[in-house]
């Protein structure tokens, strides 16, 4: 069950951490200048949560399309939608389609998902859902990739998960130009 989301910021975005954003993000695939200028009210939050991000995005060794796969619906389980419109850029940029975006709003079965992605979006499922990988889908996994890569796929669904949770609770908004929820395919 979800709960309404805040329709309005709770937390102000800083006015002095939204200049230094924008210059920060002018030349990025993302505009995340709301986010950033709302962490910004605690310095410890806001530098965890980045430094953590960015190694993901940037510093990970990973399939990046297969990591915005289970970030993307990591942000849809939480209904975030800042983080589905923002992961939705960056997912595109890393090669999913915009049809692949709508079916990870729909259940698992309802697309023809790759064995990898089936137990990518099963184990994000189960983490939301349990905060535990299940035993069949640690065994899909595991003979699917190394424990290096399903702990860092893990760590992708997670951080996403209290990036989506912050962003929700402060009632972060989209900034310009960051999709929101998918439509279905024509």
């Amino acid at each position: 069950m979800h709960h309404r989301r805040p329709t309005t910021p709770r937390v102000e975005p800083l006015p002095s951490a939204v200049a230094e954003a924008e210059a920060a993000m002018k030349s990025s695939v993302v505009n995340a200048v709301n986010v950033t200028a709302t962490l910004a009210h605690n310095e410890l939050v806001s530098k965890g949560v980045g430094r953590f991000s960015v190694a993901l995005l940037f510093k990970g060794s990973v399939s990046p399309r297969l990591r915005e796969l289970v970030i993307l619906r990591m942000g849809w389980d939480c209904q975030s939608v800042y983080e589905f419109g923002q992961h939705t850029l960056f997912g595109l940029d890393a090669g999913l389609t915009e049809d692949e975006i709508y079916w990870l709003t729909r259940p698992i079965e309802q697309h023809a998902w790759t064995a990898e992605e089936r137990a990518l979006l099963q184990m994000v499922d189960d983490l939301h859902v349990d905060d535990c990988v299940s035993d069949a889908t640690w065994g899909e996994l595991a003979e699917l990739f190394s424990t290096a890569d399903i702990l860092e796929y893990m760590a992708s669904a997670l951080q996403y998960r209290l990036v989506s949770s912050l962003l929700n609770s402060c009632g972060v908004q989209r900034d310009a130009g960051v999709p929101g929820w998918p439509e279905p395919p024509s």
